[in-house]
């Protein structure tokens, strides 16, 4: 009897030890949210689970998501980044001047239109860290200064999708219904492996928890800082360019100016990044992004206002902040 009773006696145990490893995962509170959101909405509405608004969930966490990837890298190094969302507008007009005025191929044009981003990224990290002037600050300019070159170069007019781009490229990209989606997951999962199992990860991850520490053990902050900018702004204007795909044209507000720049911190943070820097998830922030698209699309569906929208929003980003915090209480008591 004693030894049949025994593995019964450890099934408990063992139960409360994965729950304990679950809830003390940045990740958790943020999934119970989301979870918890999709089953309220399909309560409260029929169509919330159906196929085709699944596909609008989809399509509107995917530019989120991915930008808070790069939102990610750069918290977890102690930055921020205010223009990235301006890139994303300004991404999909060099891929039209590069092909439309210059002839440019459509992959060498993609390339370029990113390289291009990138180098956007490059400038401010190389203004924060050789010039020592805060990120915010730097970010925030650029943003402006962007936004005056696209409005000067768009004239504020949206332009349709290059012809060459059109077809199978402009579906892949992210007209299908599940592309952008698709492309968002990747691009986590990929930069997740980054962050938590790769030397440019563990020291993103120095740099922002210990910026002396990492120096004096022969960590070049500059270069994981300068790197993460770049990779920040080639995300937006990725995003930006599948956004164009996806909607058909190419419009000189794609991503609302700072709407996508703010909807990715807010993901990130929703997610369980810290401001403070040294720490963070990128999984977290995919279901961060995937909690505010529920939110919006849950909430147009059960007929709130959109002025109610932007107080509910606010006000899951403060429930989550505290969770996260109480959360990370119980992690560090776990750990002493």
């Amino acid at each position: 009897m004693s030894e049949t009773a025994a593995p019964a006696r450890g099934l408990p145990v063992v139960g409360r030890a994965l729950l304990d490893g679950f809830v003390r995962r940045r990740e958790a509170s943020v999934l119970l949210v989301a979870l918890g959101l999709m089953f309220y909405f399909r309560a409260a509405s029929d169509v919330f689970l159906s196929r085709d608004n699944l596909v609008n969930i989809a399509q509107a966490t995917a530019p989120t998501a991915i930008v808070a990837v790069g939102i990610v890298l750069l918290l977890v190094s102690g930055e921020i980044d205010l223009s990235v969302g301006i890139v994303a507008a300004f991404a999909p007009f060099l891929l039209h001047f590069a092909i439309d005025y210059y002839s440019v191929p459509v992959l060498p044009a993609f390339v370029l239109a990113l390289a291009l981003s990138a180098f956007i990224g490059l400038v401010n990290g190389f203004i924060v860290t050789q010039l020592r002037v805060p990120s915010f600050v730097v970010t925030l300019g650029t943003f402006f200064a962007v936004q005056g070159l696209l409005l000067m170069t768009s004239h504020a007019y949206p332009v349709p999708i290059p012809e060459p781009a059109k077809g199978r490229f402009q579906t892949w990209l992210g007209a299908g219904p599940w592309a952008s989606i698709t492309w968002a997951v990747l691009i986590v999962t990929v930069f997740h492996v980054i962050l938590t199992r790769t030397r440019w990860g563990l020291h993103t991850i120095s740099v922002g928890g210990n910026p002396v520490g990492a120096t004096e053990a022969g960590i070049r902050a500059s270069r994981i800082k300068i790197g993460n900018f770049m990779i920040t702004s080639a995300l937006g204007g990725l995003a930006g360019i599948m956004e164009a795909a996806r909607i058909n044209t190419i419009d000189p507000n794609i991503g609302g100016g700072t709407t996508l720049t703010f909807a990715a911190i807010s993901a990130a943070v929703i997610g369980g990044t810290a401001l403070a820097g040294g720490s963070g998830t990128i999984v977290g922030a995919l279901l961060g992004a995937l909690v505010l698209a529920e939110l919006q699309n849950g909430f147009n569906l059960i007929g709130y206002s959109a002025n109610t929208i932007f107080l509910i929003l606010g006000l899951a980003i403060l429930v989550s902040m505290i969770a996260n915090q109480y959360l990370s209480r119980l992690r560090r008591a776990g750990r002493s």
